[in-house]
């Protein structure tokens, strides 16, 4: 055990640098959340968005930065996922693997800023839970 013990150590010690490697993230697609794919964003990447959102000196610059970064986060998805597929609105990509709605992207969009939140990215916002605009939830459906 004595002989265990130093070697327990070494490796208690790296596991935080093993969870510092990536970051999976959840990114919803196919209308409603309907579909799930993990995607991983590497720990070098998420460095360059935090020095990035640094740059901010005021909540109007930081949201300007937060749209490029989670645009960058979103097309990083895409080269993991089928979302690269998904069309503006919600007819141009009918019935398309990885087509994405409102619904996709609130929880997607919710996803990644908890991810810059969480690594204190974020200095001029806090995310909040998400809120529904009405108690009729009227879903794409066809007529």
């Amino acid at each position: 055990m004595r002989r265990l013990r130093p070697a327990l150590t070494m490796l208690a010690c790296l596991a935080p640098v093993a969870s510092q490697a990536a970051v999976d993230v959840p990114i919803c697609y196919n209308y409603g959340c309907v579909t799930e794919t993990v995607v991983r964003f590497p720990e070098d990447d998420l460095r360059s968005l935090q020095r990035q959102l640094r740059a901010a000196n005021s909540a109007a610059e930081e949201r300007a930065i937060v749209a490029e970064v989670i645009g960058w986060m979103y097309r990083e998805a895409g080269k993991q996922s089928p979302i690269h597929a998904d069309r503006g609105g919600n007819f141009a990509d009918e019935g398309v693997d990885g087509r994405m709605d409102c619904i996709d992207h609130a929880n997607s969009t919710t996803r990644l800023l908890g991810v810059l939140e969480a690594r204190g990215a974020l200095r001029f916002h806090k995310l909040m839970p998400q809120a529904r605009r009405t108690t009729v939830v009227l879903f794409h459906a066809k007529i």
